[in-house]
């Protein structure tokens, strides 16, 4: 038997992201984000989905840019710490004890320990109710080499150790099923 619910966000598992954010030093901050995912590959397009009253929001609108770090589980603590705690009170990159690295294309910086960092600008932000939608151009994509296959140069997602968001509770990537296509690939 089946049941319905009220309308409610429930588009699980999602990507666990710290967002940073910031041209500078002095308004670097970070927050933790699971409402971002891609929108177009060409030219490559994200968004991050992000509440008014944030702190990041305005610094965010204020220089159009930011950027998406993929967490792992050594990283699962700053990644739950840093959504529950805002940045008006907190540093959160000394508190966390993350580096924060300045942006190489963008106006916000990535975190040197994170595996990928994915550099954005902002080209629209749709107002919706609670939310505010940034809509992103990808204009760099930074790869740990500790986390890339030696032969194929592939990024390698078990060996990064990713976590994702599910319905208040964070998780790592299970096991491997196959690859895209794998059902019709010739024999």
């Amino acid at each position: 038997m089946k049941q319905c619910w009220r309308p409610g966000t429930m588009i699980y598992p999602l990507p666990a992201l710290l967002v940073s954010c910031g041209a500078n030093p002095e308004e670097y901050n970070l927050f933790t984000a699971a409402w971002t995912g891609t929108i177009c590959s060409d030219p490559p397009m994200c968004y991050v989905s992000i509440r008014k009253e944030r702190f990041s929001h305005g610094i965010i609108e204020r220089n159009m840019a930011f950027t998406l770090n993929l967490t792992t589980e050594r990283l699962a603590r700053a990644t739950d710490w840093c959504g529950v705690r805002s940045g008006r009170d907190n540093n959160k990159f000394k508190e966390m004890g993350i580096t924060p690295v300045k942006g190489i294309k963008v106006a916000a910086p990535y975190l040197e320990e994170a595996p990928m960092s994915i550099e954005c600008q902002v080209r629209d932000i749709v107002r919706l109710g609670t939310h505010d939608m940034f809509i992103a151009e990808v204009m760099n994509v930074i790869a740990d080499d500790t986390y890339l296959d030696p032969e194929t140069g592939k990024f390698d997602m078990e060996r990064a150790g990713l976590i994702t968001y599910c319905h208040g509770q964070y998780y790592t990537l299970g096991k491997r099923l196959g690859h895209f296509g794998w059902t019709v690939k010739k024999k």
